[in-house]
């Protein structure tokens, strides 16, 4: 057999009887009862209490909710019969009820007899002293006080004397008018009322008769210490019929006989006095008496004697019955706990938090008798154990007041990131320590991004101590917080600090050795694929020595290359590099194979990028050649043959990889061939790179008269030596008569290095000036000797012929391949032409020529030609030919793509 437990959750059933009524009154009673044996599967949470008067059908309700177990009823209705029941609630309902059997609200004693018949003394002529003797049967209660009447023998209704009740069984009646008469009664008065009144006195007439005063009244000593003694006294009840004067206090020590006035001869108008200059510890007794104006009256004898000796009194604490059990109070009303305490000498209050500090609002007010704390609109904070100290010279007492503040609970505590990845994060956390005095029901748990100003909830219904927020984006920054909840409330919150949304990188890239010495190990890697969502802060590089199980760190760098000294020659290393960001470490990437460390020979190499740099003058060149070599190689330049000389212009830096010659404002003279030499113990290496320095050239030279005749003089000249690292353009020719400053240009296009210039005047004596021109600019002009146009002695045969230069186009690199362009750019082709006599430039598309029109735009100069097609769409591709042309052709062919949706390359 298998024993099966079944939970049925249900409404409870009810509480566990019987139902007890105790201490019943006339006004009011206890009832006590017991949980249910069935709680329906779920804590009680209160208990619902009714009542009915057997006389009506209806029930009515006396406490809506209640946790406790036993109740005081108050309000009852004296003499009617009542039943009361009990209902117990939990989370799915109300159960049935308990009954209780009928109940009579009676008191269970009867109202005292009559007092004696009151008897009349001190009569004067405003007041009369009345005494009598306590009633024969007190009916079951303690007798509470009496009550004293007087009817006056004109009047018909009786009256009380005393205001407050009476617990003497004396009682000095005033405001009587003088010469009437009056007959007084007294009654008795206990817990169930007030008793039958006794039988009358005479009529006693109200009159002055001045005697000595009688004795005072209640002598006691309220306090004593080493050498003093202090006595308080009351009013006789009868004054003789004149005012009290004074009173005198007397004394003497047990042992003698003789007493001894303490006060002054003329007596002390209070009813209280310290004696003093007394002997410690000494045993003395004192006597009381009243003076008026007839004398001194009758003394009264204070009861035993007294010893002058320091009271001390151990401190105590009465808690009231409520105080003793929990103290429940809601939030933002006010808690006030009221204690008795007593002591001698008077002792010294503290109130403390026996679980953390008292709250600064707390209200403390002492007095000898009472202490109270007060704290105004309470909060959950406020809960705790609140404990009262007594301290004086006999001792100390201590007492503690449990209080359960009703609210929302406090923050969940040990709010703890647990584990964070890519995109979640997990979270957990303890219950609060204050629950707010109800079951905490769930947990509200948000977030918050860093950019971001108000909390979004995650999930508002969480059961457990522990969430994982996902869906969170990678490598942001958050906050996030958890809120207990409980049937009052949501409760405070509890936040972590800034949380970055990321986990440990991947392994770095492959690993590569870089260089290897006698000594040390050159590494260098790529950085991983995935950084996890967080920066990489730095690697680690590892060593494991052949032989050697543990693995060391060697190196930690921000860089993708450590290099690892302080190894030992011939021995073999293996390494591996480990990437770190703010979330920890990667997984370790080695290196394929183990090295050995020693040192590598290696014949120098240079690898050149360019063989020939080309620079703009007075722009900056920097020429830079990688080279390798083991051991390191020396490095040397040379220029045109000599050794390179650095000035503020030139200079040259070396590495351990690269050599750099820097040439800052570029000229003419920085034009030539550089040779750089690498030598070490294996080889020597060298290489030449050429520099051009792209300039206006020098002017031409050796001007040459060819032929000179009446009306024209033919000259030819040398090309310039320096033509500024390009081709001469052309040539610009001018003349001037000797006789006058004045130049004129002759031809400003001349192609070849000679030229007849004609037009001349016959015997004027002519000087000429040749400048060469290129793209960069023009050169100096370059002056020819005198020369007079006049005919030859000796005329010779003359051919004449056309001066022809074959045309030619310069273009850019880039236009001799294919050339692509993106959809809605614009195609621009620039192109130099030179040529004697000036060609003719003409551009086609796809053999078809092409019309400076709409979208295409045709520009051409004596030496330039450009062709602009904006907007460029797809019809745009094709073969774009630049023919230039007279009697000789030449033909340039250009390849255009266009591509609409992306660039990319076709044939």
């Amino acid at each position: 057999m298998i024993p099966v437990n079944v939970k049925v959750l249900d409404r409870p059933g009810p509480p566990d009887g019987p139902l007890e009524v105790k201490g019943v009154t006339a006004e009011k009673c206890y009832l006590h009862w017991n949980h249910p044996s069935h709680d329906g599967g779920a804590s009680i949470s209160h208990y619902i209490i009714e009542k009915r008067e057997t006389s009506r059908l209806s029930w009515t309700v006396v406490e809506p909710k209640i946790q406790a177990i036993s109740y005081k009823i108050t309000k009852l209705l004296p003499g009617n019969e009542y039943i009361f029941r009990v209902t117990a609630v939990n989370k799915y309902g109300v159960g049935e009820p308990l009954e209780s059997e009928p109940v009579i609200a009676r008191n269970p004693f009867t109202t005292p007899s009559a007092p004696s018949t009151p008897e009349a003394s001190a009569i004067t002529r405003d007041s009369i002293v009345l005494t009598w003797e306590r009633p024969e049967d007190n009916g079951g209660a303690e007798i509470d006080g009496y009550i004293l009447e007087k009817r006056d023998k004109d009047g018909i209704r009786w009256s009380k004397c005393n205001k407050k009740r009476l617990n003497d069984l004396r009682f000095r009646c005033t405001g009587l008018t003088e010469g009437h008469s009056y007959e007084f009664r007294v009654s008795a008065e206990n817990a169930a009322g007030v008793g039958k009144p006794s039988a009358p006195t005479e009529y006693i007439k109200a009159f002055d008769a001045i005697y000595p005063p009688g004795p005072p009244n209640n002598p006691k000593v309220t306090d004593h210490s080493s050498t003093t003694v202090s006595l308080s006294w009351s009013r006789p009840i009868y004054d003789g019929g004149a005012q009290i004067s004074g009173y005198i206090v007397e004394m003497k020590e047990a042992a003698d006989d003789e007493w001894i006035t303490s006060t002054p001869y003329t007596g002390v108008q209070t009813t209280h006095y310290t004696v003093k200059k007394l002997k410690e510890n000494a045993e003395y007794n004192f006597r009381i008496c009243a003076v008026n104006c007839e004398g001194v009256g009758e003394h009264v004898d204070l009861p035993g004697s007294v010893i002058a000796a320091e009271k001390l009194e151990a401190p105590e604490i009465e808690l009231d019955a409520d105080l003793r059990k929990m103290v429940n109070v809601r939030a933002t009303a006010t808690l006030r706990l009221f204690v008795t305490i007593r002591g001698k000498p008077e002792p010294e209050v503290k109130w403390s938090k026996a679980d953390g500090t008292l709250n600064e609002r707390a209200q403390i007010e002492v007095t000898s008798s009472y202490t109270m704390l007060v704290i105004e609109n309470v909060d959950r904070f406020d809960t705790g154990k609140y404990v009262l100290t007594l301290e004086n010279l006999s001792g100390s007492k201590s007492a503690f007041i449990n209080v359960r503040v009703l609210d929302s609970p406090s923050a969940p505590t040990n709010l703890e990131v647990k584990d964070v990845k890519r995109n979640s994060v997990s979270l957990s956390w303890e219950p609060p320590i204050i629950d707010g005095g109800a079951k905490i029901s769930h947990y509200i748990v948000e977030k918050r991004e860093q950019k971001r100003m108000a909390f979004t909830s995650v999930c508002t219904n969480c059961v457990r101590n522990s969430f994982i927020i996902s869906d969170l984006q990678e490598g942001g920054r958050y906050y996030f917080r958890v809120l207990a909840v409980n049937e009052l409330g949501v409760g405070l919150p509890a936040s972590t600090d800034q949380v970055k949304v990321s986990e440990a990188p991947l392994p770095p890239g492959k690993v590569v050795l870089v260089d290897v010495t006698r000594h040390s190990v050159t590494l260098s890697w790529e950085k991983p694929d995935y950084d996890g969502g967080s920066k990489i802060s730095n690697y680690i590089v590892e060593m494991q020595p052949k032989g050697d199980e543990k693995w060391t760190v060697c190196s930690e760098v921000k860089a993708l290359e450590a290099t690892i000294d302080g190894l030992t020659t011939g021995e073999e290393y293996a390494f591996r590099v480990i990437a770190v960001n703010d979330k920890g470490k990667s997984d370790s990437k080695p290196l394929a194979t183990p090295v050995v460390v020693k040192d590598i020979t290696a014949e120098p190499t240079i690898n050149m990028l360019f063989d020939t740099y080309s620079v703009k003058a007075g722009d900056d060149l920097k020429i830079d050649v990688p080279f390798k070599g083991r051991p390191q190689p020396e490095v040397s330049w040379k220029k045109d043959g000599q050794v390179l000389k650095q000035t503020t212009r030139v200079n040259v830096l070396t590495s351990k990889t690269s050599s750099k010659i820097l040439i800052k404002d570029a000229a003419k003279e920085d034009v030539g061939k550089y040779e750089i030499t690498l030598t070490n113990s294996v080889g020597t290496k060298t290489a030449e790179i050429s520099v051009i320095i792209l300039d206006k050239p020098g002017p031409p030279s050796n001007i040459k008269v060819d032929e000179v005749s009446a009306d024209f003089i033919s000259l030819s000249w040398d090309s310039p030596t320096y033509d500024g690292g390009c081709q001469i353009n052309n040539y610009v020719v001018e003349k001037r008569d000797t006789t006058t400053t004045t130049w004129q240009i002759v031809s400003a296009t001349v192609a070849r290095t000679s030229i007849k210039v004609s037009r001349l005047t016959q015997g004027i004596e002519y000087q000429f000036r040749i400048a060469a021109e290129n793209r960069y600019g023009k050169s100096h002009a370059i002056d020819s000797a005198p020369v007079v146009a006049q005919y030859p002695f000796d005329t010779g045969p003359v051919t004449v012929k056309d001066d022809v230069d074959p045309p030619t186009i310069i273009l850019e690199d880039k236009f001799r391949q294919l050339v692509v362009i993106k959809a809605g750019d614009i195609i621009k082709i620039d192109a130099e032409v030179t040529g004697r006599p000036i060609p003719v430039v003409t551009w086609s598309k796809d053999g078809k020529e092409i019309e400076s029109k709409a979208r295409c735009e045709i520009t051409s100069t004596n030496f330039t030609t450009t062709l602009i097609v904006r907007d460029a769409i797809r019809r745009d591709s094709g073969q774009y030919t630049n023919l230039v042309s007279y009697r000789l052709l030449r033909l340039i062919i250009f390849n255009i793509v266009i591509n609409e949706e992306e660039i990319q390359t076709t044939e």
